[in-house]
């Protein structure tokens, strides 16, 4: 899972044709838990690109979802918004993947 460590999120998702982001904070104790999970989901799913943005320190890719809460996954798939949710509920989290998926 790769942590973007600039606002580059709009490039990356043109680049990649399916995308799933972890926006997330450093405070977050549930954001911190769920990174583990998502690596082995994007293990599973190597056709995926997974990214991980800091809501606080990106605002411009924070501006691409809706952010209320953290942590907050969002599908992207041929540079257009798909899904989002919102927790660390691994089934509606596999519902994202498979939009995203889906032909």
């Amino acid at each position: 899972m790769k942590t973007l460590e600039t606002d580059t999120l709009d490039q990356e998702i043109k680049n990649s044709p399916k995308v799933l982001v972890q926006y997330g904070a450093a405070w977050c104790g549930a954001c911190r838990l769920l990174k583990p999970k998502l690596v082995s989901l994007e293990e599973q799913n190597p056709g995926i690109t997974f990214l991980y943005v800091d809501a606080e320190k990106l605002p411009l890719s924070r501006e691409m979802a809706t952010i209320e809460n953290l942590p907050t996954i969002v599908g992207f798939k041929n540079g257009e918004f798909v899904s989002q949710v919102t927790g660390t509920n691994m089934d509606k989290i596999q519902g994202v993947i498979d939009e995203i998926t889906r032909d």
